[in-house]
């Protein structure tokens, strides 16, 4: 005898008559009116919503490809004006391009300008004022080596005292400064530790070590 799961895989699937298919569409065209009907009802309660949140949309898209736009432009003027500076040999040019941007390329066109003009207020400026470490303590130990004759061994440790850190790319190269400045005023005693600090330092450049081994 055929067990009922035998007999089950035999029952042929019943075949849907024009009745069936007519239902079927009906079902589909009642469910289509009802989604319909709820699509509708939540446009006309959200609508002012909807379109308050499209247009600001709307807005922001086009705000930020103004906004895009507007710097790339000026991004693309500034660079034209840089260039055309540093061809000309434009001090003044270099110097309002520097006091206007940003970042190291500002301070990058106040030093060249400095180069250019020798004008130690741009320096003194771009010491005080610079976007970038590297550029601010070069301007510092620029005027130091300058103005060196005009302090002391103790001014000339505070005024490079911001680079007394290895965060300073002139950690080292200042350090030295103050030494031989201690030196030229025969303070021995204050000059000695410095020296022997930058010798005994693994990581001082072979350059500054050998000068500092050389003064001790």
């Amino acid at each position: 005898m055929a067990t009922i799961l035998e007999r089950n895989k035999n029952i042929k699937p019943k075949k849907k008559t024009a009745e069936d298919y007519a239902e079927d569409a009906l079902y589909r065209e009642v469910w289509e009116e009802v989604n319909n009907e709820k699509t509708q009802r939540f446009i006309k309660k959200y609508a002012r919503v909807l379109i308050a949140a499209a247009l600001g949309l709307l807005i922001v898209v086009v705000g930020i490809q103004i906004g895009v736009t507007t710097y790339r432009s000026s991004r693309l003027a500034a660079a034209q004006n840089y260039e055309t500076a540093v061809a000309n040999g434009d001090a003044n040019a270099l110097k309002a391009i520097g006091r206007a941007g940003h970042g190291a390329g500002a301070d990058l066109a106040l030093y060249q300008s400095y180069l250019i003009s020798g004008d130690v207020d741009t320096l003194d400026y771009l010491a005080e004022n610079g976007h970038s470490r590297d550029f601010r303590d070069l301007a510092r130990i620029t005027i130091a080596n300058m103005r060196g004759d005009d302090m002391t061994g103790d001014q000339m440790r505070a005024y490079l005292g911001d680079l007394d850190t290895k965060k300073s790319p002139y950690y080292y190269t200042s350090r030295l400064i103050v030494a031989q400045r201690y030196l030229a005023d025969g303070n021995v005693a204050a000059a000695r530790p410095i020296l022997d600090a930058i010798v005994a330092d693994k990581d001082a450049p072979a350059i500054v070590a050998a000068n500092a081994a050389a003064l001790r």
